[in-house]
């Protein structure tokens, strides 16, 4: 499988030890955490913290809502690898990220899959619009599916 990479953001990430499983190579779980650590290392490096008491907080109330994940090969070391991610649909209240597991040097793809959001009031947990701020960081990040 190639690893061309579209528009997006790559981001390392920590393999670490507890990561692996009983037969020493990370469990299929641990990809969605993969992809956690990277988002959350981006979005706080640029100023959108998931701390309840930073302001930006309400405009990342997401949860999600479809997760899927098909594996390639496997990782069997503690280490670094690479997140490469994208959003590939940007909607009133969801969007969706694309996203590849990448060695460290990125020759490899290890696990490819995507993962709906949807924004939600936190007061009322039902779907909210993604605030025009959020809309403007948002977007080096898009890369829509041809």
């Amino acid at each position: 499988m190639t690893t061309a990479l579209r528009p997006g953001h790559v981001h390392p990430v920590q393999i670490h030890f507890e990561d692996l499983d009983a037969m020493g190579v990370v469990h299929n779980a641990r990809y969605v955490l993969l992809l956690e650590r990277a988002l959350a290392g981006y979005w706080a490096s640029r100023g959108w913290s998931f701390d309840p008491s930073e302001p930006h907080f309400a405009d990342l109330f997401f949860v999600v809502r479809e997760f899927s994940v098909t594996y390639h090969a496997p990782i069997a070391k503690v280490g670094e690898a690479s997140v490469h991610f994208w959003v590939e649909h940007l909607g009133t209240t969801s969007l969706v990220y694309g996203f590849r597991v990448l060695s460290a040097d990125m020759s490899v793809v290890h696990a490819e899959g995507r993962r709906v959001q949807v924004k939600l009031d936190p007061a009322t947990l039902r779907p909210a619009p993604i605030s025009p701020a959020l809309r403007e960081a948002v977007g080096p990040l898009l890369c829509p599916v041809p």
